[in-house]
């Protein structure tokens, strides 16, 4: 029970957390490009969604996309830390995270689409 309660562990998990985002958004082209997105799309969300459950759907697969290209950056950070060289594994790591990344956004606009034709 002490551990669930401990707000210094609490703080220091949103501090990694806050520096992965700002990390994200200092080195990577595409989470930048997908935030800026976000924020023009997150208002038209807001204005052309009839219901909340319209608007937490669209504003919802936004957050969805940005979530895959953090999860793509790590692996491919991670595969970097291991090796420049060409690896098949290595490879594969980084297209199936964008993949997912590619698959985040035809989600999102398949929803998007959705609920705009209605």
């Amino acid at each position: 029970m002490k551990d669930m309660l401990n707000i210094r562990r609490l703080f220091l998990a949103a501090r990694y957390s806050l520096a992965g985002l700002w990390a994200a958004t200092r080195l990577q082209t595409a989470f930048r490009q997908e935030l800026v997105a976000g924020a023009v799309l997150v208002p038209v969300a807001v204005w052309l969604g009839d219901s909340g459950v319209e608007r937490a759907l669209m504003i919802g697969s936004l957050g969805l996309v940005l979530i895959m290209e953090l999860v793509n950056s790590a692996i491919e950070s991670v595969v970097d830390r291991i090796g420049e060289e060409h690896n098949e594994l290595s490879g594969r790591a980084k297209d199936l995270g964008s993949a997912a990344v590619l698959m985040s956004l035809v989600t999102g606009a398949a929803v998007w689409g959705l609920v705009l034709l209605g």
